[in-house]
């Protein structure tokens, strides 16, 4: 893997695509500085061989072009308290301004370009506005996992412009490491927790898991869709209806591949999508008509632990429940402590970004588990086995 611990970077000018597509509130606070934090290394070991950086990233989703809502220089005071030292800022990332700024930067310094995504080249995956930024450095580093699987300008078709001078920031060479631990390398036994709302989000992950895994416990709102298909009567649950089959197929996939497959038996339901709901608790074939499951419920809870105590590798990718309600944390949150009493036990454990991600951290958990992947997407299609465009053009 051609990382940053190939090249010292003494007198060279890195450009570095980050991920510092952090939430912002309405007075431009971070809320979750996580995506920051983790490009502080590489940031920093290019500092300290004696070489430049200059960071380019995107924020939000601007449709028309400059808006200050998505500008970057919300985060120049907290990027250079994080690093200790000035975070100079050019508002584009392109044209003449950022071409004297990028040359004038002298070692040691750090320079942060305007959001990419002013520019509708950049997910376009322009090969002139990428030769442009490309201008701007010496040596190219991806370490933006996050967008990895993205064929933009800035994360894939600027590589080209650097076939000498291309590499692996530490986050994106740490998320590659512990993907490829667990699809390739995993102590037995093997279980895999898939939450989330549809079956349709994650077919071609639990069919391509179904071949490496000892157990897969399902939860979330695709959960109902497996009952049903089961002939159960899920009331008013989310379900994909025309995928009823599908589940019925990944069933019996599972059980000629001898995968121990736990479908939820019990739910809290609710008679509402609220949190001021009336709720309770049901079997799961037997829920009433006007009720909708949003939680796993206590039997569940004390199946999907037993099996992860004994697990020596876990991942985990989609919250049992609509945990960002209190009523229906408890199984996301008693799941996130049966993976934390595993990895205690010497398990490996990566939860798999996005609302796992953000479950762990609601919890406080984050430092108790192995490795938490900032790309949910990303480490999703990667370890569906497909080639992110990102590492590809690394690679290459």
């Amino acid at each position: 893997m051609k990382t940053i611990d190939n090249i010292n970077f003494s007198g060279k000018k890195a450009l570095i695509r980050v991920d510092f597509n952090v939430p912002l509130d309405a007075a431009f606070n971070i809320t979750d500085d996580k995506r920051m934090t983790a490009a502080l290394p590489t940031i920093n070991k290019i500092l300290k061989d004696g070489g430049s950086v200059i960071l380019m990233s995107h924020l939000g989703r601007p449709k028309d072009g400059p808006t200050d809502k998505y500008s970057l220089k919300h985060i120049v005071k907290h990027l250079s308290d994080l690093l200790g030292k000035e975070v100079a800022f050019v508002d584009d990332c392109i044209g003449e301004e950022a071409q004297k700024k990028a040359a004038d930067l002298n070692i040691g310094e750090v320079l942060l370009l305007e959001n990419l995504r002013f520019h509708k080249e950049e997910e376009k995956g322009d090969k002139a506005f990428a030769e442009q930024l490309s201008k701007l450095g010496d040596v190219y580093v991806n370490d933006a996992f996050g967008t990895a699987h993205r064929a933009h300008a800035s994360t894939a078709v600027i590589a080209q412009f650097f076939p000498e001078a291309k590499y692996f920031g530490y986050l994106m060479g740490a998320e590659l490491a512990n993907a490829e631990k667990v699809l390739n390398e995993p102590n037995r036994p093997f279980t895999a927790i898939m939450g989330g709302a549809k079956v349709s989000d994650k077919i071609l992950l639990i069919e391509k898991l179904l071949d490496k895994v000892d157990n897969l416990l399902i939860g979330g709102g695709m959960t109902y869709t497996f009952i049903k298909a089961n002939g159960g009567k899920i009331g008013k649950s989310l379900v994909e209806d025309d995928k009823l089959e599908l589940a019925k197929k990944l069933i019996k996939k599972a059980n000629e591949k001898g995968v121990k497959m736990l479908i939820p038996t019990d739910s809290v339901v609710a008679d509402a999508f609220s949190n001021d709901a009336e709720t309770g608790n049901a079997y799961n074939d037997h829920i009433k008509d006007n009720w909708m499951g949003l939680d796993i419920g206590d039997d569940t809870i004390a199946a999907f632990t037993e099996v992860i105590k004994k697990s020596k590798t876990i991942l985990w990718n989609g919250p049992m429940g609509v945990f960002e309600m209190s009523k229906f944390e408890n199984g996301t949150k008693s799941i996130a402590h049966a993976v934390v009493k595993a990895t205690e036990n010497g398990a490996f454990s990566l939860i798999g970004g996005g609302d796992s991600a953000a479950a762990v951290a609601k919890f406080g958990l984050e430092d108790q588990v192995s490795y938490v992947s900032t790309g949910g997407g990303a480490l999703l299609e990667y370890m569906e086995g497909k080639e992110l465009p990102g590492v590809k053009a690394i690679n290459e």
